[in-house]
């Protein structure tokens, strides 16, 4: 297992009760500017139909984004409008998907304050979150915890479990592990089953929500078999469906192919890469998984900053992926997060561009072809007033007229 995701043994639920000037702006906003959902033949939940993704009686195909600090931004009065400017900029340029954190665990906002304790305040701005993608007619996937240190992390799982009287002797150390699942499964439940204060709906059967994400790039270094890791999916998987059988549930891995095809392994960026704990076909046959997630970040995983092999990485790294997802697990693919980094000054905005025109032309070169569905989420999208979070990635909404123009012809591509 991945140790993101630990803990403890589970007490009773607790919510920090801070029924506060979040909850009555919410409720006063909920009432002001009331949440008109399409109608229920509009707004069905999407669903798997072997390698591919329907919803409403016709083909539904991913366009989305990636901003994760969605329910962060909502926790607070003063960044609130941020969300709403994100959700309706994208919605304007075409996307229908957004993939966010439903997760901060510890520090400033934290939604799980301390074990089996979560704050009712940061609840009800994930509440907001979900109101507002609904308005715009925007799906979303929840990721429900996270591999690295932003936001909590296994980073601070592992502080929990020293202030537990563990004797820890890494981030991957089994006793966390095993100490963890109680924990983690409270956690999954608080979540799935959460009542939307403003929409008055189970998260678990709101169609707004189009999958869960069980954990944002897991690796476990420290068991290059994934044994450790497998186990976790399994049982995290299994856990999620008993409680929701409506909606679909993907991995959050990068797609690293691991020993359980050997003969794949050079497709890995490089030999680190099939080390690392996961293990993309063997993860994602497991029980409850519904689609197969991929990462592209060439511009870090490779050592060089030759374009045109960074390209031809990109072909060869998401079709062979693409052609695993629909020959050998049946499923569609998820392309989670792709993008470059403009913050070192290694690549250019046009590169950037050539970059997610190559990601989006073959991916609908086997969409088109009916070969499998699913879809493709850049990382990351942001409005103007958010720009300070940039991590290098970003696409500014007002600053990329020619980005915007970009996914709003792929947008254009995928209709039906």
């Amino acid at each position: 297992m991945n140790p993101t995701c630990p803990l403890l043994a589970a007490p009773p639920l607790q919510v920090t009760p801070r029924v506060s000037l979040l909850h009555c702006f919410l409720l006063a906003s909920s009432t002001l500017s009331p949440v008109m959902p399409p109608c229920a033949d509009e707004w069905a939940v999407v669903e798997r139909r072997g390698p591919h993704l329907w919803a409403s009686g016709r083909p539904f195909v991913v366009h989305g984004f990636n901003t994760y600090w969605l329910m962060y931004f909502a926790a607070d009065a003063a960044t609130r409008p941020a969300v709403t400017a994100a959700i309706a900029e994208a919605a304007g340029a075409g996307l229908n998907v957004c993939r966010t954190w439903a997760f901060n665990d510890g520090g400033h906002r934290a939604l799980q304050i301390r074990p089996f304790s979560y704050d009712e305040e940061v609840f009800q701005a994930l509440d907001f979150v979900i109101s507002e993608a609904r308005k715009h007619k925007m799906r979303l996937i929840l990721s429900l915890c996270n591999n690295w240190d932003d936001y909590g992390g296994k980073a601070q799982y592992v502080r929990w479990g020293k202030d537990a009287g563990l004797d820890l002797t890494s981030d991957d150390d089994s006793s966390l592990i095993q100490q963890s699942r109680a924990t983690t499964k409270l956690l999954l439940r608080a979540v799935l089953t959460r009542i939307n204060t403003i929409t008055n709906e189970a998260y678990k059967d709101d169609p707004t929500i189009l999958a869960w994400e069980l954990i944002n790039e897991p690796r476990c270094p420290s068991d290059p078999s994934g044994d450790m890791l497998q186990v976790w999916i399994e049982e995290m998987a299994s856990y999620v469906k008993s409680i929701d059988q409506v909606h679909l549930l993907e991995i959050g891995v990068e797609g690293f192919y691991g020993p359980s095809t050997p003969e794949l392994l050079c497709v890995n960026p490089d030999d680190y890469s099939g080390h690392v704990g996961t293990d993309f076909i063997r993860n994602h046959r497991a029980l409850g998984i519904d689609l197969a997630s991929v990462h592209v970040y060439s511009d870090t995983w490779l050592p060089h900053s030759v374009e045109e092999n960074h390209l031809q990485f990109v072909k060869s790294w998401m079709q062979q992926h693409i052609d695993d997802a629909a020959n050998l697990l049946g499923m569609p693919i998820l392309i989670g997060e792709f993008g470059v980094s403009l913050k070192d000054g290694k690549f250019g905005s046009e590169f950037r561009e050539t970059f997610m025109k190559t990601v989006y032309n073959i991916f609908l070169s086997s969409w088109k072809s009916e070969v499998l569905g699913g879809g493709c989420l850049v990382w990351q999208l942001f409005p103007e007033s958010a720009e300070h979070m940039d991590d290098g990635y970003a696409v500014i909404f007002a600053k990329s007229p020619s980005t915007l123009n970009l996914l709003a012809n792929h947008s254009r591509s995928l209709e039906c």
